[in-house]
């Protein structure tokens, strides 16, 4: 039996990431493969809520820009997360993971109304948590709600499951003599503008002393890895 650090986490995947190499709707096979992981991180003892960005299907502030008013644009943001999430609930259950959804807004006929208090006592039954719908409110980012809901479940860290391996010091993709930190402050975050969060996300996070490691979701074992302690990816917390 491998030896957990995290004992509570929220996991924070993009939308683009379940959308595997077509970048857009769900890859059922990247599902899977994540859904699989967390069932044995389950079965680790860890309790596990989840937030999905929308990315795959609608990006409110690409997407809509100069297209719709952004309130509208975000809204249809916040349903795509909701779409990412009754997709993983569905696939969480076929791999014999209880799984619920709870959305930000009211859609009893999809999900479940969030409440904190209901999402303590589903963490604590052993089922897995899914977020739906960002804050309920526009003009915030998934990251702001998966920071929002871990720090009211009181989650022992973040992990957030990128397309990149870590925190660079600038666009790997772009700027081949990019850095990649293995911890940093929330302080060195905000001043150097790293591309870890948003500014709203790591301040929250910093605010309530929330430990975020960023990693890779390209080998979905890096769940378990970092749930064990493994130093793998991008960590931030106070120093």
């Amino acid at each position: 039996m491998k030896e957990v650090q995290f004992k509570r986490i929220l996991l924070k995947i993009s939308g683009e990431a379940l959308a595997g190499e077509a970048h857009r709707g769900l890859d059922f096979t990247v599902i899977n493969s994540v859904c699989e992981v967390i069932r044995e991180c389950t079965q680790l003892g860890v309790q596990v809520g989840i937030v999905i960005g929308g990315g795959n299907f609608w990006r409110g502030v690409n997407d809509g820009a100069d297209k719709m008013q952004r309130s509208h644009a975000d809204a249809m943001g916040m349903l795509a997360t909701v779409m990412n999430s009754i997709a993983v609930a569905d696939a969480l259950v076929k791999h014999g993971v209880d799984a619920r959804v709870l959305s930000a807004v009211e859609m009893n006929k999809f999900c479940e109304y969030f409440t904190r208090d209901t999402a303590d006592r589903y963490l604590n039954e052993g089922k897995v948590v899914l977020f739906a719908a960002g804050t309920g409110n526009p003009y915030f980012t998934t990251d702001t709600g998966a920071v929002l809901r871990g720090v009211e479940i009181e989650a022992d860290a973040i992990l957030l499951a990128k397309n990149v391996d870590g925190i660079y010091s600038a666009d790997p993709n772009r700027d081949p003599t990019a850095v990649k930190f293995d911890s940093l402050t929330y302080d060195e975050v905000l001043a150097r503008h790293l591309k870890a969060t948003d500014t709203t996300a790591m301040t929250l996070a910093m605010d309530n002393h929330m430990t975020l490691v960023c990693f890779a979701l390209k080998d979905p074992k890096n769940i378990i890895r970092v749930v064990c302690g493994e130093n793998i990816g991008t960590i931030v917390k106070e120093s």
